[in-house]
């Protein structure tokens, strides 16, 4: 994920292409399925359903459009400029406006340790759920703090991505999502399903049932992001141009499937009041349908493999992101130091994770909180601005001729894209919580106050070698 660090990128940077061309359409399909899944559908399928009743399969399929959309946007920018940075890099390049690229770059950055929280409160519940552990919030709030550590550990000491190790985590996320659609499906033959809650809406008193499925939209679109990351491998991909467009296009749609599959299991396996209190709803899932079966005991430890990867790959990005900021003089420069032993980024590591253990523990004193839906919301919330940002970058840069070929989206998607994610923004149309903008609200101005911090220590340098 290293090749995310480019907060500020200019053209001397986005024109490097040393990095080695590994992946090829088989690996790139994994990378992007892999990331997709994890903590998302494992965690919030439970918090889509309290939202709009069984009907919890409307909302994933109105998340997978919107990503579709904007991932035509990426897929026009990826093919044309097929270097690493991402969002960061085609913010830069439409607008030329340095403040704008740091707010999107710190954005993205804020996005992966509100997913790496919420993956680390996942963690512990499922940990609990998985060894039968009867305990209170602060136990699973211990848990998780410990989990975030540990992550911090690994990081520390340094992780290799390799595509063996990422073949091995999506096979390992996969299969629990299968194992849930195979369970359901055969307790479903049996006649023992309720399939009338597929198509029931329950909403609150104080929401009308367009507004329910926009908030439902906002939280299940947590389990659709990771896409985007993909661009970032770009200059590591054999003819990016030709070969994105086809597996972005065919990952998304795998997940996608999946998910709306795993909507209707559930909801008409569990009662949607049952799923909705549970931190683990896949879990309860599999209890309910196979009570007796094996399986059912292992899949808490599967889901704990799939969470523990989502966080483990956010850190990684976001502590990756600020060392960049840090070493191009957008962020304090003590933010780019580098552990000499194991060369990696360790004041960016530490930074993050204490950012990281005080959501966790923010949003944990509550002890009636949905912590997972909280830090997931916000996750969505955050990415989904950047969406905007890039959709609108797609229509800026078509002035912008290049000689090779590359993916066209039109130009009424990105417009739509824009639109469709600025909705699933603003408070008023998306229904989200306070919560969600208080959140994202206190880390980005901390980017903020970082920001003029190092922009005034610069300013004050300058003045003092010109005097």
């Amino acid at each position: 994920m290293a090749q995310t660090s480019h907060p500020s990128p200019t053209e001397e940077s986005s024109t490097q292409s040393d990095l080695k061309q590994v992946m090829g359409p088989g690996l790139l399909l994994l990378f992007i399925i892999g990331d997709i899944l994890g903590t998302g559908v494992y965690a919030l399928t439970g918090q889509v359903a309290g939202e709009v009743g069984g009907a919890a399969w409307l909302p994933f399929a109105i998340a997978f459009a919107v990503a579709l959309i904007t991932a035509c946007s990426y897929l026009e920018l990826v093919t044309k400029y097929p270097q690493a940075a991402g969002a960061a890099l085609y913010v830069h390049k439409a607008f030329g406006k340095h403040a704008l690229t740091f707010l999107v770059c710190f954005t993205v950055m804020c996005s992966g340790i509100t997913s790496a929280s919420a993956a680390s409160r996942a963690f512990a519940a499922n940990l609990t759920t998985g060894f039968g552990l009867d305990v209170g919030n602060g136990v699973i709030l211990l848990i998780a703090l410990a989990f975030m550590l540990l992550v911090l550990a690994v990081n520390l000491r340094g992780v290799g991505e390799s595509v063996k190790a990422n073949i091995v985590l999506t096979a390992v996320e996969l299969s629990g999502l299968l194992l849930v659609i195979v369970i359901s499906l055969y307790f479903i033959a049996g006649g023992n399903a309720d399939f009338s809650r597929v198509v029931a809406f329950e909403t609150a008193a104080d929401k009308s049932v367009f507004l329910a499925v926009s908030t439902a939209t906002s939280l299940a679109f947590f389990a659709m992001v990771g896409f985007e990351d993909s661009v970032n491998m770009a200059e590591e991909t054999k003819e990016p141009s030709r070969i994105f467009p086809r597996i972005m296009l065919t990952g998304l749609g795998v997940t996608g499937l999946i998910y709306v599959l795993i909507s209707i299991c559930a909801v008409a396996v569990v009662p949607v009041g049952r799923l909705a209190e549970s931190e683990t709803p896949l879990t309860l899932v599999v209890q309910t349908a196979a009570p007796g079966f094996p399986m059912a005991d292992l899949l808490p430890f599967i889901s704990m493999f799939a969470v523990a990867n989502s966080a483990l790959i956010n850190m990684l990005m976001a502590s990756r992101l600020l060392y960049g900021m840090g070493k191009q003089g957008v962020l304090p420069s003590f933010l780019a130091k580098v552990n000499p032993t194991r060369r990696t980024p360790h004041a960016a590591i530490v930074f993050t994770t204490i950012i990281a253990l005080g959501l966790i523990t923010y949003v944990s004193l509550d002890p009636e909180s949905p912590v997972v839906a909280l830090l997931g919301g916000t996750t969505s919330l955050l990415l989904l601005a950047v969406f905007a940002a890039v959709n609108l970058s797609v229509l800026v840069l078509r002035k912008d001729q290049v000689a090779t070929k590359h993916f066209n989206a039109g130009r009424v998607l990105p417009v739509i894209g824009a639109i469709t994610s600025l909705y699933l923004v603003l408070p008023w149309s998306s229904g989200r919580p306070a919560g969600q903008y208080e959140i994202a609200g206190v880390l980005l101005a901390i980017g903020i106050v970082l920001w003029l911090i190092t922009w005034y220590a610069r300013r004050r340098e300058n003045a003092t070698q010109q005097g």
